[in-house]
């Protein structure tokens, strides 16, 4: 299948198989998805209040003190002329003020009222001027950080209707790799057991050190049974080598015997061509997905960044992720037919890409150094100076976006 289209279509998969949304305190909300737009329950702020310590005045002055205002309390109107009442950087302000004349702007006269001048700006924050009630502020299918559980609660808000963080797990194939110490005597170290978590942390997904298994043996009963009790507890599960139709390669006569309909299988993309998703409707009802990630280390990242991305985005109600468009700063081979996604290094100052060495299908040294894929198409080959999409390697909340959006 086409790359461009084989994303839109576990997109597609993914938002069909979307969860109900649940509704939850604002306290577990963090790295979920909202399931409703996020709209105001008051005018924010919802009164008048002071931006600063000093004196609520009515009048042009001087005043007269006639009591203090704390935040958290509703004050008597102002109602005297040349009147003023001390004042705390958010309290409410007094029905009848006209101004906040900063503390530190104010003198005291030998009276004891209070003079100065106010600034023209007015020193406090009106109803209404952050967002009015009723006013969306953030859409559906926007990711929840802390930033969002703020605005929330500063809207009223005391819980949040949203998709839950799907639930992963990872599968680990193959009797020739070692899970610690140093490769050697024919058998090679596992890099995706440790590494594949974190992307799919990432990607917004919920996976623990339980959910990981293998390696599995290389027997068709061995596969059948990880796949079926990972399929029980995940809404995901990610498995890696397997893909081809080599000797001891199971996974797809595995998906067979458990009734699996393949959403994808293989990709016009190099390196990772042989990826595949397949969906498996539970005894529920329910629809679960695999993800069969080639063995070697760098194809499993294209195929984590082509097919895995997309379904997670569609499964917890997300936007199907845009592309930035950088320009390349060096040539970048094509590949015939088959999409290239080439690892690149971005220059966020110019919005530039350069390609990175050591970028074999079995090799991360390039990945480690890289920041995406760009992506060539079909057909053509990457020149100096054109601009291509690029597959960002997925970040941590707060990280560097690249580029602009495609």
């Amino acid at each position: 299948m086409d790359w461009a289209q084989a994303r839109s279509r576990v997109y597609e998969a993914g938002r069909a198989a979307m969860p109900e949304p649940v509704d939850l305190p604002l306290a577990e909300a963090d790295g979920q998805t909202l399931a409703a737009p996020l709209s105001t329950l008051t005018d924010l702020p919802a009164f008048p209040t002071s931006s600063v310590d000093g004196w609520a005045v009515r009048g042009a002055g001087p005043w007269r003190i006639v009591g203090r205002v704390l935040a958290g309390g509703t004050p008597p109107p102002l109602t005297g002329d040349d009147t003023a009442v001390e004042i705390a950087t958010g309290a409410m302000l007094p029905d009848g003020a006209a101004g906040v004349l900063r503390i530190e702007e104010s003198t005291r006269t030998a009276e004891g009222l209070v003079a100065g001048t106010l600034r023209p700006a007015p020193e406090w924050r009106a109803p209404g001027e952050e967002a009015r009630a009723g006013e969306e502020l953030l859409p559906a299918g926007t990711p929840v950080d802390p930033g969002v559980i703020g605005l929330a609660a500063s809207c009223g808000y005391d819980t949040l209707p949203v998709r839950r963080a799907p639930r992963a797990a990872l599968i680990i194939f193959g009797d020739e790799l070692l899970t610690s110490g140093r490769p050697g005597a024919g058998r090679v170290r596992d890099s995706l057991g440790p590494a594949v978590p974190g992307w799919l942390r990432r990607y917004g997904c919920a996976i623990t050190a339980t959910d990981l298994v293998g390696p599995v043996a290389d027997t068709l009963e061995a596969h059948v049974d990880a796949l079926r009790r990972g399929l029980a507890e995940a809404d995901l599960v990610c498995t890696t080598g397997g893909t081809m139709n080599g000797p001891v390669d199971h996974l797809h006569p595995a998906l067979r015997e458990l009734g699996a309909e393949y959403v994808v299988n293989t990709v016009a993309v190099r390196p990772g061509f042989p990826m595949l998703l397949a969906r498996v409707v539970g005894a529920d009802g329910r629809a679960r997905f695999v993800a069969g990630l080639p063995g070697n280390p760098q194809s499993a990242i294209v195929a984590t960044v082509s097919l895995v991305a997309p379904l997670l985005a569609g499964l917890q109600g997300r936007a199907m992720p845009t592309l930035p468009q950088v320009t390349l700063a060096e040539p970048v081979t094509g590949r015939g037919d088959h999409t290239h996604l080439a690892l690149v290094r971005v220059d966020p100052a110019r919005n530039t890409a350069h390609p990175v060495r050591h970028v074999g299908s079995a090799m991360l040294r390039g990945l480690a150094q890289a920041d995406g894929f760009a992506v060539i198409a079909p057909g053509t080959r990457g020149e100096p100076g054109d601009r291509v999409p690029v597959v960002p390697l997925p970040l941590l909340p707060g990280e560097r976006v690249l580029g602009g959006t495609a």
